[in-house]
């Protein structure tokens, strides 16, 4: 491991035109609204399509366990690509790699469109096999896109609007989650083609965006190529035990308690609904975080975050379980909702500790391994869902791992007294 890693720093480059540091401020950041709707496009046109593939698959085959290896083929790739993602972001212009991302996504698209009107055929082609193979490809895009968007988004606004920033991006990827589901949903049980062409147009407009995003700064880093060089985002992350707490609790408890797998089970079998319905449930949780990061996009945390991170993941845990044992449609919204609440207070709260913590050079690497930790616990999450619900069934399945997530922010309050003792967001405070 490389032992001349760069020091944090809380500083970006002094030369930039900052504007004032109030909540007005962000708006006045061009090229960090220009990110943000680009972003917001193609996280809605992901959420479509997510549903769609769920949807689809699940009409082909009745299979809990080909639900799970959506997941799991989406987080394999992921998991081999992130260290080599990271290196490589931190070494080119990250705006076109951001863009690069949600044109692969975009070709996705139009080929389960052309699949499902059987283009070339008289019947369509889209099969269970080829779900898996586009899931393997959406895998490894994320694997460099979510790093990507990590290691851009500080670099658009001044370190005093951080957290503000952060709050109103998770928001706006909260209005794709509710959006985004809902309109697959509608539009999938209208046609499947449907929804797959209106992926197509959202990533296309979101690759315009994305080709006028110049972001002059930060000069893509230099730094030799070395195995120390690679694995310096690994490596930082490990001494930092306060950034290691934060992303291992995120990862452990939406591994235990994520449900989303196995929504379009409890959408049909215990709640009897369609896939409208099933978009709905889909998107309850991004309503929740909408909410919440309005809220802390105008009050942001203040004290006692490390506290706040523990008891939202005890809290998220609960509702995961209520959602488990509920067989009403409200009642269960209700309790995504309240998912959705908990998560977004604990993403905030990691997101900025993660990029005041992280020197700038270092940016790609670092949310490249975050990423992997985001991406097991959703990917992989739901193939552990899956794989529980063919052995317990979906309900003993979701409730043992909201119960498993609240035990895990217990242990974390002893295991990790960095994090649980941390006050202030900003070091600098």
């Amino acid at each position: 491991m490389s032992s001349s890693a760069p020091k944090a720093t809380n500083s970006l480059d002094p030369n930039l035109p900052w504007v004032d540091a109030s909540f007005k401020g962000l708006w006045s950041q061009r090229i960090f609204i220009r990110f943000w709707f680009a972003r917001l496009l193609g996280t809605t046109a992901n959420q479509m399509l997510m549903v769609a593939l769920g949807w689809h698959m699940y009409e082909l085959s009745h299979s809990a366990w080909d639900l799970g290896l959506v997941g799991l083929f989406q987080f394999v790739p992921a998991l081999i690509l992130f260290l080599p993602a990271g290196h490589l972001i931190d070494r080119l212009r990250r705006s076109y790699v951001f863009t690069a991302c949600l044109a692969v996504q975009s070709l996705v698209a139009a080929l389960l469109f052309l699949g499902t009107v059987g283009f070339g055929t008289s019947e369509p082609w889209v099969s269970r096999d080829l779900i898996l193979l586009f899931s393997i490809i959406l895998g490894s895009v994320r694997a460099f896109q979510t790093a990507t968007q990590q290691a851009l988004s500080p670099t658009l606004v001044p370190p005093q609007l951080l957290a503000r920033a952060v709050a109103f991006t998770s928001g706006g990827n909260q209005l794709a989650v509710i959006v985004g589901p809902a309109l697959g949903g509608l539009l999938y049980a209208l046609d499947s083609s449907v929804v797959y062409t209106v992926c197509f147009l959202l990533f296309i407009c979101g690759v315009i965006l994305g080709l006028n995003i110049k972001d002059k700064t930060p000069t893509p880093s230099k730094e030799p190529t070395s195995v120390a060089s690679v694995f310096a985002g690994v490596s930082f992350i490990f001494k930092n035990k306060l950034v290691l707490g934060a992303t291992s609790l995120d990862l452990f408890a939406v591994l235990l308690g994520g449900a989303t797998a196995l929504l379009p089970i409890f959408a049909k079998d215990i709640l009897n609904a369609g896939p409208t319905e099933l978009g709905i449930l889909r998107a309850s949780p991004a309503l929740g975080a909408l909410v919440m990061t309005i809220v802390l996009t105008r009050w942001p945390l203040q004290h006692r975050v490390g506290i706040k991170m523990l008891c939202s993941v005890a809290l998220f845990g609960f509702a995961t379980a209520i959602f488990g044992i509920s067989h009403s449609l409200w009642l269960s919204v209700i309790a995504l909702i309240v998912t959705g609440v908990a998560d977004s207070i604990s993403v905030v709260i990691r997101m900025t500790l993660i990029q005041l913590e992280t020197p700038n050079e270092m940016r790609g690497r670092v949310g490249s391994v975050n990423g992997i930790f985001i991406g097991a616990s959703n990917q992989l999450g739901e193939f552990e869902s899956g794989a529980t619900a063919s052995l317990l069934g979906p309900v003993a399945s979701v409730v043992v791992g909201g119960v498993g997530s609240m035990l895990l922010a217990l242990i974390w309050r002893y295991q990790f007294k960095e994090l649980a003792q941390r006050n202030f967001l900003n070091p600098a405070q």
